[in-house]
This record gives structure tokens, sequence and C-alpha cells, in this order.
């Protein structure tokens, strides 16, 4: 499959930021041809277009399917899998919000409430005990607030999200 040059570059770009964010670069290509192609694709078509090893695009996309962010789907008359992605970002974002914070924020608070209940936790010097409570208390406010967020429909998030930038230009002196 030939790349328009719009999706080349998209894709390129895509996994390059894959890097920053914590992602391997080909697990965030195959995500990214996926969803500028919007259309099913099966796995030899998506190494035959990024160049890459038949072994390497398996493994992304066990990656992608760990995430929720691909699922497997079959065309009628091929037996082989094929893969998409949803072509809505605000899906998408919710996915990639609800599994990070399920895979890095959620044993973080684990983590913090286990050491507040821990019996040795009254032990520690009390400025200790209090940055670990308050570490706490913002992790925990945090999450509530993100569960809300994230009940919210797309529409009315993205009311939310405006709101807040002109709350910040109002609070700035910014102007309107």
């Amino acid at each position: 499959m030939e790349l328009s040059n719009t999706a080349r570059r998209f894709v390129l770009h895509w996994g390059e930021m894959g890097s920053a964010w914590g992602v391997n670069r080909t697990v965030a290509q195959i995500h990214a041809l996926l969803y500028i192609h919007g259309q099913p694709l099966n796995a030899e078509q998506m190494a035959e277009t990024l160049s890459v090893a038949r072994s390497n695009v398996s493994t992304s996309l066990k990656e992608l399917t760990s995430w929720n962010l691909i699922r497997v789907t079959h065309v009628l008359g091929d037996r082989r899998d094929y893969f998409e992605t949803s072509v809505d970002v605000w899906e998408l974002f919710r996915t990639i919000v609800r599994e990070r914070k399920h895979r890095e924020f959620d044993p973080t608070v684990r983590m913090l409430t286990e050491l507040v209940k821990d019996e040795s936790f009254d032990q520690d010097p009390p400025d200790a005990q209090d940055r670990v409570r308050e570490a706490l208390r913002f992790m925990e406010t945090l999450g509530a607030w993100s569960d809300e967020m994230m009940r919210l429909s797309p529409s009315t998030l993205e009311k939310v999200l405006k709101l807040g930038a002109s709350v910040q230009r109002f609070v700035r002196g910014d102007g309107s």
C-alpha cells in the first residue's frame, strides 16, 4: 500500500512521538497507520507498508491489543486476522487515559494507601508522614476528577476543556 504524503508524515511523526510517550516506535506507527487509513489491515499489509519485519508487527499488535487500542476483525473469504482502531479521537483519548490510569496511576495510589495503613508508618518522621499523606490526598483528588471527566460525553468534555482555557486567560488577565 502506498501512503500519501500526509499519511506518511503522520505515521512517521506518530512513531517519533511514541518514544516520547514511552511507546515503541513501531507500535505507535502501526496505530497511526490504522487510524489514518481508517480501514482494517492485516499484518502483512502493515509490515509491507511500514517496511518492518512481520515479527515486529506481531509483537506490536499484541501490545496495541493489550492497551485496547485495536481490535481484530475479519474479511469475508479471507482467513487472516485484520486489525482496526477507532477513528474517533475522543474514544482513543478515553482508552489511553483509562489504560494509563489503570497501569500507572492506580498502583501508585494503592502503594501510598498501603504506606499510610502500615503499622510502622507512625514511626516515620512527622514531616515525612505529612508528605506521604499529601501525595495520597493529591492522587485521590486527581483520580476522582479524572474519573468524573471520563464520564462526560465528548461534547461536554470539549466544552469543559474550552471553559478551563477561558478561565485561565481570565485569571491571567489576558482579556477575552
